[in-house]
């Protein structure tokens, strides 16, 4: 591992996520492990699309954005950093497309821009995926097998095989929303089971996903260019920052609830809020947007 400075290292990508193992070991447990510290240190955000910035599929520049300058990414950058980890580590790993679930038209979009990891450990394969945010954020690798319950944080996920493609599902809670002026909120998912993605064992390279990158940064009616996002997973639960809306939502599997608590934030708070809950600090004015479209938290 290089440790010459402008050069990407695993070191500098450890400390970035808090992992101080042992990184010689191909085990499932240091899988586990880098995997929940990434999610609960890099963000899923999309804000450069909406602060005048283009995303790249530049390996260096998104090591740069996301290990060195504090930021976040969406899952084009963070599943793509974490594969180049993951391969520099010497675990197995393949890349694979999938296509998010869009609840508006009640199916799978067209687009696999979603990027995601196949990783065999011992024989044995598992799902990686530190980037889908939000309450749909598994927060350690799934096993790739069909039909089995795997619960999680943020309720049960279940990986179910149809012919030669995979569905990935989530079986949730109620949510309890604290403040009144959001108790519906199209932001509140009220679906107690929801498909999340579905996908192939088609082994991808880098190049599958740069004109879809492109498209869903240009697109008008992209997921993208109508929500600036902002999530990072919490020890119990997740924070995010849609729009002007920051939430705090708080996992109680005991009680069988989320609670979720949503506030308006002011434009004299935002660059706060970037900082005090994500850790980020943006170079760029940022314009956050929140129409109406096919996302919930």
């Amino acid at each position: 591992m290089s440790s010459f400075e402008g050069k990407m290292n695993l070191e500098e990508y450890f400390r970035r996520i808090g992992f101080h193992g042992p990184s010689d070991k191909m085990d499932l447990a240091t899988l586990r492990s880098i995997h929940k510290l990434h999610v609960m240190s890099i963000p899923f955000e999309n804000l450069s699309i909406h602060c005048g910035e283009w995303i790249t599929m530049d390996l260096e520049t998104i090591f740069n954005k996301l290990v060195r300058s504090s930021r976040g990414g969406w899952c084009l950058e963070n599943n793509y950093l974490f594969g180049w980890v993951l391969r520099e580590m010497g675990f197995n790993a393949t890349t694979l497309s999938s296509r998010a679930f869009n609840r508006i038209i009640d199916d799978f979009g067209a687009l696999d821009s979603h990027l995601i990891h196949k990783v065999v450990i011992d024989g044995k394969p598992y799902i990686a995926d530190v980037s889908f945010g939000v309450s749909s954020q598994i927060w350690e690798p799934l096993e790739l097998i069909s039909g089995k319950d795997q619960p999680q944080a943020a309720g049960v996920f279940r990986l179910t095989k149809k012919e030669d493609r995979w569905i990935l599902e989530k079986t949730g809670r109620t949510p309890k929303v604290l403040n009144p002026e959001f108790s519906q909120s199209s932001l509140v998912n009220r679906k107690e089971t929801k498909p999340i993605y579905c996908f192939t064992l088609e082994p991808r390279q880098v190049d599958h996903f740069i004109e879809k990158s492109q498209r869903i940064q240009r697109d008008p009616a992209s997921l993208f260019t109508n929500k600036s996002i902002c999530s990072l997973q919490t020890p119990t639960g997740f924070k995010a920052l849609i729009g002007w809306i920051y939430s705090e939502v708080t996992y109680k599997p005991e009680e069988r609830v989320d609670i979720f608590d949503m506030r308006n934030i002011t434009e004299d708070e935002l660059d706060q809020v970037l900082m005090e809950q994500f850790n980020i600090k943006l170079q760029n004015k940022l314009k956050p947007v929140c129409n109406k479209t096919f996302y919930t938290l």
